[in-house]
């Protein structure tokens, strides 16, 4: 194993321990109260509700592109492209129920999806950029980690001891590994400026769910909340786009330890 490897598995080791070391974190009641509440045409909180129909789009759009086999992607991994675009899409009746009636039952219904996507969209850096084969080791065990996070925080949540470590480690560690993993790898596939715009569409949406009600004021009927929403989705968009249009520049990346066949 090289060095860059080891980097980023003692990165996410000393992440898993911090998140073992700090007590439960429960969910914040608060966080369902978004500034913008109005109904419309009898749909409550209409805005949150229907800004979610890009990830419709989006992700079947994704699954589309994936299944006629037109991207360029690693065609040895096609079921991790499905599984991330089929995330996406699945975001919109997830989010969009959550958003009708904003509670923490709800709520698991939006971060199922999400997670799903996240950690799809890991292994695929991770395959792209490292190794193929470790990409698919890691799929289904990240897939299984990130699912069992949402209903691990909701049993807790039940028996009035919410913990969110778990699902915080699966929503902001891969965020953070990606970044150094497109510093310090390179990809088979051309350019990296996508998967950098992705990042900061991300990073956008973050800061505007915390920027809810100032933006609510300031671009009403606008919330912070549904353009997080946007943001997201443009950042699928983004990545759709770039397998579109990108093309293969070297083999499949292989790690120092595996052998490459002749």
């Amino acid at each position: 194993m090289r060095q860059k490897e080891r980097l980023l598995l003692v990165l996410a080791a000393l992440a898993v321990i911090g998140a073992l070391c700090v007590p439960a974190i429960p969910q914040d009641p608060a966080y369902h109260g978004f500034a913008d509440g109005n109904a419309r045409f009898g749909i409550p909180n209409f805005w949150n509700v229907m800004s979610n129909l890009p990830f419709l789009l989006i992700g079947l759009a994704g699954v589309l592109e994936v299944c006629r086999g037109r991207p360029a992607i690693l065609a040895e991994f096609r079921i991790a492209y499905l599984i991330f675009f089929a995330g996406v899409a699945l975001v919109a009746p997830g989010s969009a129920y959550y958003h009708l009636n904003p509670n923490n039952a709800t709520l698991v219904w939006d971060r199922l999806p999400m997670t799903v996507a996240f950690m799809a969209l890991f292994a695929i850096v991770v395959a792209e950029y490292l190794s193929v084969p470790l990409g698919r080791r890691l799929l289904w065990p990240l897939l299984a980690i990130g699912i069992v996070s949402v209903f691990y925080w909701d049993f807790t949540e039940t028996r009035g001891r919410g913990d969110l470590r778990l699902y915080g480690l699966v929503q902001f560690l891969p965020m953070a590994l990606i970044p150094l993993i497109l510093l310090l790898f390179r990809s088979r596939f051309g350019g990296t400026a996508y998967l950098w715009a992705v990042f900061g569409a991300y990073a956008a949406a973050k800061a505007a769910e915390l920027l809810d009600e100032p933006i609510f004021r300031m671009f009403h009927p606008l919330s912070g909340h549904a353009l997080k929403h946007l943001l997201a989705a443009l950042g699928v968009s983004i990545f759709l786009a770039a397998i579109r249009r990108r093309s293969t520049v070297s083999p499949s990346p292989v790690c120092h330890h595996e052998k490459e066949t002749p």
